[in-house]
């Protein structure tokens, strides 16, 4: 997003905030309420160029917002939508994305009021290796053909009663509106909202074998430190690394594998 549309998106992140935590706001009846937006602007394209449009007045936009959602949404949701067609942005699409997010927001919120925002984070990171290691039941989450429902019904099987209930509306509402994200950049970027909710970063480390707890608990302190913020662990064991572990922040990644010592000594060899 461009300079208008992120503190557009800035200042909805904030009015949700306080939607959630002055007010007795049913969080994941929100979330469904702004998925149901967010559908909608992206079925409309007319719709979304009006009210986004930088020549009409903000009231007159939160104002259609009123007439043609106001009978299908509660207070809340409406209040929270027309505050954001009040805002600047810089493409039609950005308050599409932006609505979305806070429909992810909203899960995450209930997540945290139930006290399973860590399951949740540690599900995303687990639903995504499953996903990964699996081809037929990637390919069927993000086939563009495959009905909605017959998704829905998929990830229903795989995590039903399995996982918490925000892991699977975030992945439901994933795989059956993607909006062009892939499987994968969707999972991260919803594990980033949980992490940002925690004021916190998330570290995906890859070791030979499963850490014990306290290895776990040493390295979390290591990264918070040098990160100056709690970094959330997701843990993921592959033999290949063959021994010391591998961790990603982000872009940054940190290499103590012997795997990868031992090939980058055969490159120097060779040079």
């Amino acid at each position: 997003m461009n300079g208008a549309s992120r503190q557009a998106l800035a200042a909805a992140r904030e009015s949700l905030t306080a939607l959630t935590d002055s007010t007795s706001a049913d969080a994941a009846a929100l979330a469904d309420e702004l998925a149901a937006v967010t559908a909608l602007l992206e079925r409309e394209v007319s719709l979304r160029r009006v009210l986004t449009d930088p020549a009409k007045d903000g009231e007159a936009k939160a104002s259609l917002v009123q007439r043609v959602l106001g009978g299908q949404l509660s207070g809340p949701a409406a209040d929270l939508v027309s505050g954001m067609v009040r805002s600047r942005w810089s493409a039609p699409r950005d308050l599409v994305d932006a609505v979305e997010e806070l429909a992810d927001l909203a899960d995450l919120v209930a997540a945290e009021r139930d006290g399973s925002l860590d399951d949740v984070e540690d599900e995303l990171f687990r639903f995504g290796r499953t996903a990964a290691s699996s081809p037929d039941l990637r390919a069927a989450l993000a086939s563009r053909t495959a009905q909605p429902e017959a998704k829905r019904a998929l990830v229903h099987q795989l995590l039903g009663g399995r996982a918490r209930p925000a892991t699977e509306r975030l992945v439901t509402r994933l795989v059956t509106q993607p909006r062009g994200r892939s499987l994968d950049g969707g999972l991260e970027a919803l594990s980033r909202l949980a992490a940002e909710r925690r004021n916190r970063s998330v570290a995906v480390v890859t070791s030979a074998v499963p850490l014990s707890d306290e290895q776990k608990r040493r390295l979390g302190a290591a990264l918070a430190k040098l990160y100056g913020r709690q970094v959330h662990l997701n843990l993921d064991v592959d033999p290949e690394v063959l021994g010391g572990i591998t961790v990603r922040v982000g872009d940054e990644l940190i290499n103590g594998s012997i795997g990868d010592r031992l090939d980058e000594a055969k490159r120097r060899m060779a040079g």
